[in-house]
């Protein structure tokens, strides 16, 4: 004797209406059940005569190209570039745009962010290993954070996590980096690095 859950599950397999775990489960069942799949094919003629007895629909004018309409303009807009809100901008780390070469052999740099009204830059700096940064002066000052890798500054080795700040009037000797490096730099906007990286 089946039991008034299985004639109810029954009736859902053959309209179709249960999930496909509950169908899965459901056929199990079925497969040991010779009076389950009696009464499940009994349901059959009565959902084919209900079929047949309902009346047809006409759909609204316009529907299909509405509906084609919407998910085209749904797959357009997942396709889209995500563009960031007014006011904000991004730099990826991966990304490889924006880099200039300096006329130093191994040494790059990539503008960040400029605030000519604060008088501000911030930049990415890059040296190959065994590059040699020349000694220079400082007309204004400048703040730079290690990254990644070594520099040395003079007779002091930095690495990631360390800061350097020189004032306005300092002189730095060579620079030079043992395994290569990559550091946050805020110069002044006036810096001629600042408008080489802008060129």
């Amino acid at each position: 004797m089946i039991s008034e859950e299985q004639e109810e599950l029954a009736s859902l397999y053959v309209v179709g209406a249960l999930t496909p775990a509950e169908q899965k489960a459901f056929e199990a069942e079925l497969s040991g059940n010779s009076e389950l799949q009696s009464f499940t094919r009994s349901l059959q003629p009565a959902l084919a005569s209900f079929a047949a007895a309902t009346p047809m629909v006409a759909l609204p004018p316009g529907l299909k190209d509405k509906v084609l309409r919407r998910i085209e303009e749904t797959e357009t807009a997942k396709s889209a570039p995500l563009l960031p809100p007014l006011g904000l901008s991004f730099a990826h780390a991966a990304s490889e745009s924006g880099w200039k070469r300096l006329p130093v052999p191994g040494a790059s740099i990539k503008l960040l962010s400029l605030e000519r009204d604060r008088g501000y830059a911030v930049l990415l700096g890059k040296l190959e290993a065994g590059a040699r940064y020349p000694a220079h002066f400082h007309n204004a000052p400048e703040d730079f954070y290690i990254l990644t890798g070594d520099l040395v500054v003079g007779d002091r080795k930095l690495v990631a996590g360390d800061f350097h700040h020189a004032d306005a009037g300092s002189r730095h000797e060579e620079n030079h980096s043992v395994e290569g490096c990559t550091l946050l730099a805020v110069l002044t906007a006036s810096d001629p690095l600042v408008a080489f990286a802008m060129s």
